[in-house]
């Protein structure tokens, strides 16, 4: 991996501008192209310099930024800039910008001063436009369409960003930025990468030719501080008593398979679960991209790796799963199953190693359960039918089903108990359920949790391992 002056040294903006150009010269060649309006018009307003200028606005802005960026890296000493901490190259920087202002004759004040500072430091060191966006905590999911479409959700909302790239190129060096720090890469050859920013935020990244308008971003963000069962019953995604139950269950080691649709929020429900398995078990993680957060000490995380350049050198999700068998896991988290590891990792929920914990892409309980056997099949497996649902019934206990609703909040929709066969189909039972009584005039969904009335057999079991669960837990006349 290039090391850190390699990485300064190499970045810019895609555009041939040398850094010995003047602003002047940036300002007179747009006036000739007419990019400033009437011929000869300059401009020299700190706005244009500093501010964020619009989609439809002049490329003035951002050529001026870049020669400013040019120059500062001809004269900052990267071999000093590689030891100084982020404070330190603030200072820096600021010292060269002050030369670099007045020897434009730029008037700038302090408060715009210390913005262009932030700018070209984020443009140096840090994810450029992201910076900002990323620093905004409310802010969940971050999707960049084009270098000029960006989308933010916040509280579950979808809303267009004012913050843009330069250029195609501007928004592909901050894709190949952040894959190169997790030693993945994306080219041409490999146009579509999953990686991770240093907060374990989620990335995928997919570019040309395979995207057709130019690189795509994605980032599914997670918070520094991680959720916990707590915040999910103060956003109402469930019920204390609901709360009660998948805790003890986990604590019980019930294996447990939590089912949802993209950006349901399966991940974060199966973090928040993990943090009730006991401190003293050996857990083992096993992710596509490392994003869990456990709290627990004894924990040994694993990641799959692509296959390199010369299509060598893959590690697979069933080759991790294979391995952590012979790691002496009390359980293993296994990020999501999408192919042939379910088989593994249903043999290995049968052979000792009973409350373990996975997530897989599904809008039902019963849909999760078809997945899995159509998983099972599409890696190339071939287990008679009644045979691999005996194995999915003994396998798995509870299905916890959690869904993205129509105003954004995520909610968990269904809690089920796998009860075992009856003839060739897998049977089972709701314990908790999610009602929709409509929607308010704002577009918010009015809904509640309630029990079924059915006490799960798991509660039984509970009674051995010392735990004893409230008898109203299961009243479906009892409401929160």
């Amino acid at each position: 991996m290039d090391n850190f002056q390699e990485k300064i040294s190499n970045w810019n903006y895609g555009q041939e501008i040398k850094a010995d150009t003047s602003l002047n010269e940036v300002r007179t060649a747009d006036n000739k192209q007419g990019h400033m309006g009437s011929p000869g018009e300059v401009t020299s307003t700190v706005d244009q310099i500093v501010n964020y200028v619009p989609p439809n606005a002049s490329s003035d802005y951002y050529r001026i930024k870049t020669v400013l960026h040019h120059k500062i890296l001809s004269r900052l000493n990267l071999n000093a800039a590689e030891t100084m901490s982020k404070a330190q190259l603030g200072t820096e920087l600021k010292n060269l910008i002050d030369v670099l202002v007045a020897e434009e004759s730029i008037q700038v004040n302090h408060s715009e001063l210390k913005k262009l500072i932030i700018d070209l430091q984020n443009e140096i060191i840090g994810l450029g436009p992201l910076e900002p966006i990323l620093a905004e905590k409310e802010v969940t999911e971050i999707m960049v369409n084009r270098y000029d479409a960006i989308y933010v959700e916040r509280s579950g909302r979808l809303e267009k960003s004012a913050i843009r790239f330069n250029d195609d190129e501007h928004l592909l060096r901050i894709i190949q930025k952040i894959v190169a720090n997790v030693g993945r890469r994306v080219d041409e050859s490999s146009p579509m990468v999953d990686a991770r920013l240093p907060d374990g935020s989620r990335v995928n990244a997919i570019i040309p030719p395979v995207a057709l308008d130019g690189p795509s971003l994605s980032i599914r963000r997670f918070s520094v501080v991680p959720l916990v069962m707590d915040d999910l019953i103060k956003n109402k995604s469930l019920s204390q008593r609901m709360a009660k139950l998948l805790a003890a269950l986990v604590r019980t080691k019930t294996s447990i398979l939590i089912s949802g649709g993209t950006g349901s929020g399966k991940t974060t429900l199966l973090n928040v679960m993990s943090s009730f398995i006991p401190s003293d078990e050996r857990i083992v993680t096993i992710e596509d991209t490392a994003e869990l957060q456990l709290q627990q000490d004894h924990v040994v995380r694993l990641e799959t790796r692509p296959a390199n350049i010369e299509g060598k050198g893959e590690i697979s999700m069933r080759a991790l799963v294979k391995n952590s068998l012979r790691m002496r896991p009390d359980r293993i988290v296994l990020g999501e199953v999408r192919g042939g590891e379910v088989i593994d990792m249903l043999q290995a929920m049968n052979t000792g190693h009973a409350g373990s914990l996975t997530t897989v892409h599904a809008n039902t309980p019963r849909d999760a359960i078809s997945r899995l056997e159509s998983l099972v099949g599409m890696g190339g497996i071939n287990v008679p039918m009644k045979i691999l649902r005996q194995q999915i019934s003994s396998a798995i206990n509870v299905i916890v089903q959690i869904g993205r609703l129509s105003d954004g909040t995520r909610k968990i929709l269904s809690i089920q108990e796998i009860t075992g066969m009856e003839g060739d189909v897998i049977s089972a039972q709701e314990i908790f359920t999610y009602e929709r009584l409509g929607v308010t005039a704002s577009g918010m969904v009015r809904g509640r949790h309630r029990a079924t009335g059915v006490r799960p057999i798991a509660a039984e079991r509970m009674v051995t391992w010392g735990i004893r669960l409230d008898d109203n837990l299961f009243d479906p006349d009892y409401f929160e």
